[in-house]
């Protein structure tokens, strides 16, 4: 899982994604204008859901600080296994950081967007 940024015109969209490594697939994924807690909390909380009582994923992140906080070990407590990336090394969430380049070259760089709703929209529509 992670974060990335899109800028349309003065306005930021932050994307946060939840992708299963096993198959590529996004199961779970979230929007805001804001890179705050929230942002991530809620993807994961979708995310969590879809598990069935005997799962318990390894939930792969960055060190970034959204997903060092008490809160959201709290919320992996019981139902998944936290990991964390080596400080300074991308390899290490890789496939995630993989997918974000290829969303943004299918349906950011080549279009042009003139709003964050519109931009929205769009990778809905891709991820669908």
């Amino acid at each position: 899982m992670d974060v990335t940024e899109f800028q349309v015109g003065q306005e930021k969209l932050y994307f946060s994604a939840l992708m299963d490594f096993a198959n590529r697939e996004v199961i779970a994924y979230n929007f805001s204008t804001r890179p705050k807690f929230s942002l991530v909390k809620k993807m994961l909380a979708q995310g969590l859901i879809r598990l069935k009582p005997t799962e318990c994923p390894i939930i792969h992140s960055d060190q970034g600080v959204l997903y060092g906080s008490a809160e959201w070990v709290k919320m992996l407590e019981g139902k998944a296994v936290q990991s964390m990336s080596r400080r300074g090394n991308c390899y290490d969430n890789a496939v995630i950081e993989s997918f974000f380049v290829i969303l943004k070259s299918e349906c950011f760089y080549s279009q042009t967007y003139h709003s964050i709703a519109e931009l929205q929209a769009e990778i809905e529509e891709y991820l669908s």
